[in-house]
């Protein structure tokens, strides 16, 4: 927010300024802004906005720079933030910046090279000048950049070797700048926590995003890049073992990688798209996996009876929710918690994303008809006492469950429902009877991942009880303020607010009224109900209560849940 001792030294009021910033921020032309208020051209517009934060104003890339100004520059940070070094002493940095609103890129030159930023602000052109001026164009632009970080992506080594043919394909995938430029998206990617990279083209050319915390964040990319655009594609597929001369049918691969010392497992999916080919890569980081139920935001509540669920000795727990919402983490969680030397835990999964020690996993095959069907069916002969099941998806799966846990088995698995009442209905509507539905699952579990406020940057903030949404707790109707949180934005969250997820969680327990209602193929809403009045929390009650929690945000909530 800007606050109006800076709107002072301007003629532009605050509302102005923040349309300004949502300009910039979107590095789009000021030129609609300034024809509208009436100035000369957007420069003066911008030089207006500088003066705002009593900033000079550069008209023109003439400003010298010093040579030493780049030497240790994390020239990541360059086109990330649009900004560029001019002249450096022992105890403070000149900086030219496109955005005097971005904070974080102050934030972030100041915490690398631990120096004070005097920031001097530039229209983006300008600031593109210097970079092609000083780092050079094209390929010396990109080699340029990524050679002089190579002490900090350099340490990206792959696990297995690769097999490289002699093709025109493979040879221009195997350059320096290539392999190196792939490097640095990568190791960027794992440094930002990012869990998939999307590399897309587009006919204005390579569109690379990051999805962070559940959010898919655009990540700059110099104009040159697009020279690279089918090179980078090859150089995936050779890393993932795939056919880089096949550009007409989607490929799936995997890359095994050791980042900064860290394990890094990556899925690869490339699909043909109109203007080339498009890459989605899934990112399974072993080193930060931490599969413990304690750690994934259930209330005590939820736990404790979670806990009774998974060491019962037979019958079906399930979790649901959309694709993306922790249902693995939780199901591997559960899986970590009980396994021991006298239980054998067998799973079968599509694909099988981490591996755990001290249980068996079998990976689904569908060419060659190994589903899951088909492995629930043998893992039945090697005598388990606990099978989870990655996904029931049909009705020879299901009545595979149903099956396994009639025999003495404790079956996990996921389905796709909206709340945890619709399991009931879902199995039914795959052709199981309502009676086994009814006897065999004994619980289920709906769950949702909202982003977690980041703890350096959240800020309090009091709304009236009239503002709040209607179904928010019954208790803060009675007074006058009520006190949430809100993101800010700082470098450690990457100016977004939030850091990291956490999950929200809807537990039905299959009481004999359950039991009694799903064998009459009720409607889901009735068992909901049903489920409610003795005490079963929904999903939006247990993110209302992080939001007072200061944990998560109310529009997270929103995002992610619809009223009870």
């Amino acid at each position: 927010m800007i606050s109006n001792s800076i709107t002072m030294k301007s003629t532009l009021d605050a509302d102005q300024l923040r349309m300004v910033a949502e300009v910039l921020k979107e590095r789009a032309s000021l030129a609609g802004l300034a024809e509208q208020w009436e100035f000369p051209d957007e420069r003066a517009l911008l030089a207006e906005a500088a003066r705002a934060f009593g900033l000079e104003c550069l008209e023109s890339d003439e400003v010298a720079v010093e040579s030493k100004a780049l030497e240790g520059f994390p020239l990541k940070l360059i086109h990330r933030y649009e900004v560029f070094p001019l002249e450096r002493s022992e105890q403070w940095l000149r900086l030219v910046v496109s955005n005097p609103f971005d904070l974080n890129a102050f934030d972030a030159v100041s915490s690398s090279l631990e120096i004070e930023v005097r920031p001097v602000v530039a229209s983006g052109e300008v600031v593109r000048k210097y970079i092609k001026r000083f780092l050079g164009v094209g390929a010396e632009t990109i080699d340029g950049l990524i050679a002089m970080q190579k002490a900090q992506s350099g340490d990206v080594e792959m696990l297995e070797e690769l097999d490289v043919d002699g093709s025109e394909d493979a040879e221009q995938a195997q350059q320096a700048s290539v392999v190196r430029l792939v490097n640095e998206i990568l190791s960027e990617a794992i440094e930002a926590r990012a869990s998939d990279i999307h590399i897309e083209a587009q006919e204005s050319g390579i569109k690379i995003r990051y999805r962070i915390d559940g959010i898919l964040q655009a990540q700059p990319a110099p104009p040159e890049m697009n020279q690279f655009r089918a090179a980078i594609v090859s150089r995936l597929k050779i890393m993932a073992k795939l056919n880089i001369a096949e550009k007409r049918v989607p490929q799936d691969g995997r890359i095994k990688l050791r980042v900064a010392g860290r394990e890094v497992d990556i899925r690869v999916s490339i699909i043909p798209m109109l203007h080339g080919e498009g890459v989605v890569m899934r990112i399974l980081d072993k080193s930060s996996l931490s599969f413990s139920l304690r750690g994934i935001g259930m209330p005590e509540e939820v736990y404790a009876e979670f806990q009774k669920l998974i060491r019962l000795p037979h019958g079906i727990v399930l979790v649901t929710g959309p694709t993306g919402s922790g249902k693995t983490t939780t199901l591997y969680s559960a899986l970590s918690e009980i396994k021991s030397e006298d239980t054998k835990i067998v799973t079968t999964e599509d694909p099988i994303e981490y591996q755990l020690e001290g249980i068996n996993q079998i990976q689904v095959h569908h060419k060659v008809g190994l589903t899951f069907a088909a492995c629930l069916r043998a893992i039945l002969r090697h005598d388990p006492d606990v099978v989870l099941v990655g996904e029931i998806r049909d009705l020879e799966t299901a009545e595979n469950a149903v099956q396994a846990s009639l025999t003495g088995h404790l079956v996990f698995s996921t389905l796709h429902t909206n709340d945890a009442a619709g399991a009931f209905m879902r199995l039914c509507d795959m052709g199981v009877e309502p009676f086994l539905v009814s006897s065999t699952v004994e619980g289920v579990m709906a769950q949702r991942l909202v982003r977690r406020l980041c703890p350096d940057c959240r800020r309090p903030a009091e709304m009236a009880p009239a503002d709040v949404p209607d179904d928010f707790p019954a208790e803060f109707r009675d007074v006058k303020l009520v006190t949430i949180y809100q993101p800010g934005g700082c470098e450690k969250c990457r100016g977004t607010g939030y850091r990291g997820r956490i999950g929200i969680y809807e537990l039905l327990r299959a009481t004999d009224e359950i039991r009694q209602l799903a064998t009459q193929r009720v409607a889901s809403q009735v068992l909901k109900q049903a489920a409610m009045q003795s005490g079963m929390q929904t999903l939006r009650v247990d993110g209302w209560r992080k939001v007072v929690e200061g944990i998560t945000t109310i529009e997270e909530v929103l995002r992610v849940t619809k009223a009870d």
